[in-house]
């Protein structure tokens, strides 16, 4: 039995077999064979295994997104099966008698320097696929798992740490807990884990080579503490504490259908902050009065090219017709910094989260924006759609907004595309300039949503993804809450809504001070919405 501490990102009790995550880094070596008809059957197997991988993979993407989102799965299949792409496998393992991965390896990189020179966009995009499924190959060959991250049963994911890409791939109905070496609080395993209501760790000093896939064990959030191999006495706790959360959760269930009241009659309402389509059963589990936002840049990454119109279109359209007109505010493309899309080629930079990021991106690539603001407004014909735009920090950003939109809008008109047009736009407000400016900015938009992770970071000039400056990161700062308090009334005197979707809105100890402020809105991970309307609804 080994104890290990950590952080707590989400407080929880969760017993189960551990999943080692690693990262699989194959050196490719040139080997001398004897025998090339025998590797040319390796390959085959391997591709034969290739094609179930990518099977599942589309079937669960469908669950999850839809069929537009899934069709890359498709095109990865039908590339498998590419002539001239296994031909030239075949025949450098023949005439350069060498093993199946090298040929592989070869090949993938002589298709995807091809593909990557040519003019057309399309074929270009190829490039990526094409490394994608010779590295599922290698894999293969060397016995590996394919890298989709999927599991017969629940696990506890052991990780290094874990991407916003690679959360994206999670099947969440198997995960039971996170146990991290790094990340900060504020992670997106993090907030992944806040969503789906389980109990999570970073930071442990744990040796995932010593540790095996299929070991038992807890993981205490209460305690901030996981137990490897736990004896008999530690297993019955678990069982224990495990059923008295589920008694906690049933009481909390009783909410259900009730408003978010206080005892004096003041309302606030209470959304859910959510990642992609396959969260949805998270927000109508809980009761969400809507959605506050939608982070459509997982729309974006996890992939080797940016989603068409259509792709993004069907999916705003499935969740604003599933909140059947509750609102679904849904946040444009909020890139760069630690979510990072390789075909965007956003580059390397010293500081990211200061850099070439969210709205900026929009700004002077318009082309990336006209795509997603066009299949927002036609979403908006199913449902409750409203617009919002991150990383905003001056009037000038919002004016330039418009006028794109106006375009986006004028286009659509002139070809009969049936769009919605009084869709309500709001900015977020997470730079101390915009809070500054936060009476200004009231009279260009319809609302304020305070993205307070953010905010923080960049009020108190702190790296929010550094683990060593968790210690220095407080939500709490005096400043932080007068900001908060600023947009407010700035908001209020102009008529405008002001809410919180950054994590400090389920911040349990500020809940009171929130309502007491005239919040008139908190969007929180789902598991927390219910939590919040006991407190809501026990105050005076």
């Amino acid at each position: 039995m080994e104890r290990l501490k950590g952080k707590s990102v989400y407080k929880g009790i969760a017993l189960g077999k551990i999943s080692v995550l690693k990262k699989d880094d194959y050196v490719v070596k040139r080997v001398k064979i004897e025998d090339p008809e025998a590797e040319i059957e390796r390959v085959s197997q391997a591709r034969e295994k290739a094609r179930e991988q990518l099977q599942k993979l589309y079937d669960k993407a469908v669950k999850e997104v839809g069929e537009a989102s899934a069709a890359i799965f498709e095109v990865h299949q039908m590339m498998l099966d590419d002539d001239d792409y296994n031909e030239s496998i075949e025949n450098i393992i023949r005439t350069q008698e060498v093993n199946a991965e090298y040929a592989v390896a070869t090949t993938g990189d002589n298709f995807s320097q091809m593909f990557a020179s040519m003019d057309d966009d399309y074929m270009k995009a190829r490039a990526a696929d094409v490394k994608d499924i010779s590295e599922r190959l290698v894999r293969n060959l060397y016995g590996g798992d394919g890298g989709d991250m999927e599991f017969d049963q629940p696990v506890i994911i052991v990780a290094d740490d874990l991407s916003p890409s690679e959360t994206v791939q999670l099947d969440k109905e198997k995960i039971l807990a996170f146990v991290t070496v790094h990340g900060s609080t504020n992670s997106h395993t993090a907030i992944l884990a806040r969503m789906m209501n389980i109990p999570a760790l970073i930071g442990v000093n744990m040796d995932l080579e010593k540790l095996k896939t299929g070991m038992e064990a807890v993981v205490d959030g209460f305690a901030a503490e996981v137990i490897f191999n736990p004896d008999e006495e530690v297993r019955m706790d678990a069982r224990k504490r495990i059923q008295e959360e589920e008694e906690k959760t049933k009481l909390l269930l009783e909410l259900k259908g009730k408003e978010n009241v206080t005892k004096s009659g003041h309302k606030i309402n209470i959304y859910a902050n959510i990642g992609s389509v396959g969260d949805m059963g998270y927000v109508l589990e809980n009761d969400a009065g809507g959605i506050g936002l939608f982070r459509s840049e997982f729309l974006y990454i996890g992939r080797n090219e940016l989603p068409s119109e259509e792709e993004q279109f069907q999916v705003y359209k499935q969740v604003a017709q599933t909140m059947a007109g509750k609102k679904v505010i849904i946040r444009t493309l909020d890139i760069g910094a630690d979510k990072q899309a390789d075909y965007l080629g956003l580059g390397k930079e010293d500081n990211p989260a200061l850099g070439y990021r969210a709205i900026r991106i929009c700004l002077t690539q318009p082309e990336i924006f006209k795509t997603q603001l066009r299949a927002l407004f036609r979403a908006a014909v199913y449902g409750n759609i409203s617009i919002m735009y991150p990383m905003i920090t001056s009037v000038e950003e919002v004016l330039e907004i418009k006028k794109i939109v106006k375009e986006v809008k004028d286009e659509l008109e002139a070809e009969g595309t049936p769009y919605k047009n009084d869709v309500e736009e709001g900015i977020m407000i997470e730079t101390p300039a915009s809070v500054i400016i936060s009476d200004d900015l009231a009279k260009e938009v319809d609302f304020f949503s305070i993205g307070t992770n953010d905010l923080t970071q960049y009020t108190l000039a702190i790296d929010r993804q550094n683990e060593k400056l968790d210690k220095f990161y407080n939500p709490h700062h005096k400043a932080i809450l007068r900001m908060i308090q600023t947009v407010v009334d700035n908001a209020h005197k102009e008529g405008k809504w002001a809410g919180i979707c950054g994590e400090l809105g389920a911040d349990t100890e500020l809940t009171e001070t929130f309502v007491k402020m005239g919040i008139d809105e908190l969007s929180v991970a789902p598991s927390m919405i219910l939590k919040l309307r006991k407190i809501v609804r026990d105050m005076p």
